[in-house]
């Protein structure tokens, strides 16, 4: 049983569509998607630099649409093979467009709304994340509470992400749960948070506008793991996430439940095929990160997908 994993803010680096843009279909559709999202992915995705990628406003689309690039470079029009589907944070609307709840053009539209939006929340207040590796988890909660932190992500494998003001993430990193590591991540604000909640009724708006489709393959929702059944109960989900927290734990968990046997994780890739090797044992994992992995994901498509 094959799951498509997409990866969520912080996966960006500079540079990172190029690569796929060397394929003349892929190039061809990235106007359409660029206008859907009302940013120019084309310099974004190959001339803009570590800092400007950075910005919610740029990653958040960027990071979507290199992994639907990836995934038609993958599969072309032809999902089926894809059994399950989720994805991390904003990976969700790329994991939604998988599924076809939304077309690549909506799945655009929406994320370039919710990085517009988030970017604003973020704004005012400084803010920000930190992955915090290991330690005892009990500990590691009494840390985030005594410092008014958020557990806005639970990866599983030993890793929270801890949400807060810049203030409260240092006062953390100074003072470290026993035997963690903190570690300050290339985000612009506190995301899955009550920071966020400016931006959850502009993101619903846009929402509004869109018919989605009910998912094809099955697709697995950040709140809970849980599997969603029909198009208005997902996007009704992905609004809601914009403020609330990540529970990837879960979702790795319902994988397992399934019956998953391979993941292969869609451009920018690498952090969730990580997370994978530790909270998914026994599952074959790649990280589709070029052009030049193709033969090898398909062979891993053909050898596990189709399988529900």
């Amino acid at each position: 049983m094959l799951a498509i994993l997409c990866p969520g803010q912080g996966a960006q680096a500079p540079g990172m569509l190029s690569p796929w843009l060397e394929l003349p279909a892929l190039d061809a559709s990235l106007e359409a998607l660029s206008e859907a999202a009302a940013a120019d992915l084309r310099q974004l995705g190959t001339q803009a630099d570590a800092e400007t990628i950075r910005d919610t406003q740029y990653a958040q689309p960027l990071i979507v649409a290199a992994s639907l690039l990836s995934l038609r470079a993958l599969l072309g029009e032809d999902t089926a093979a894809v059994d399950v589907t989720a994805g991390h944070s904003v990976g969700e609307l790329a994991a939604a467009a998988v599924a076809g709840t939304l077309s690549a053009t909506d799945a655009l539209t929406l994320v370039g709304v919710r990085g517009r939006a988030m970017a604003a929340a973020a704004a005012v207040t400084p803010t920000g994340m930190s992955a915090v590796v290991g330690g005892d988890p009990a500990e590691v909660e009494a840390a985030l509470t005594a410092h008014g932190l958020t557990a806005a992500n639970v990866n599983g494998g030993g890793q929270v992400v801890a949400a807060g003001t810049l203030e409260q993430l240092a006062a953390l990193a100074d003072a470290p749960p026993a035997k963690a590591r903190v570690v300050p991540l290339q985000v612009a604000g506190a995301f899955h948070t009550e920071h966020m909640a400016p931006a959850v009724a502009e993101v619903r708006a846009a929402a509004d506008a869109i018919t989605p489709a009910d998912p094809r393959a099955t697709l697995l929702s950040n709140a809970d793991g849980a599997a969603v059944t029909s198009g208005a109960e997902a996007i009704e989900r992905i609004v809601a996430q914009v403020a609330r927290p990540v529970r990837w734990d879960l979702c790795c968990e319902t994988m397992l439940e399934l019956g998953v046997t391979a993941v292969i994780e869609l451009a920018p890739a690498g952090v969730l095929t990580g997370l994978a090797r530790r909270t998914l044992p026994g599952v074959q994992t790649l990280a589709l990160k070029s052009p030049d992995q193709i033969d090898a994901a398909r062979e891993l498509v053909r050898e596990h997908g189709g399988s529900r």
